[in-house]
């Protein structure tokens, strides 16, 4: 894909991003943004996703260790 479709793409995405916040924002609902109880789950979700994938990892590491020696 050459440079000027790319842009073209990502143009389009921007444009299309960027109305449908204006739309949220004056929608009018209320409801625009995420409340602090959503952020702090999301944040929960992740760390929680990073500790299994450092199990995870810590394992395999510790299992090839082993089988080296």
């Amino acid at each position: 894909m050459n440079l000027y479709a790319a842009l073209t793409l990502v143009s389009a995405y921007m444009t299309a991003t960027r109305s449908t916040i204006n739309r949220r924002i004056h929608a009018g609902d209320g409801e625009a943004g995420a409340t602090t109880l959503e952020v702090v789950m999301i944040t929960l979700g992740l760390i929680a996703v990073a500790t299994l994938f450092v199990v995870a990892i810590t394992a395999a590491v510790q299992r090839r260790v082993d089988q080296i020696n």
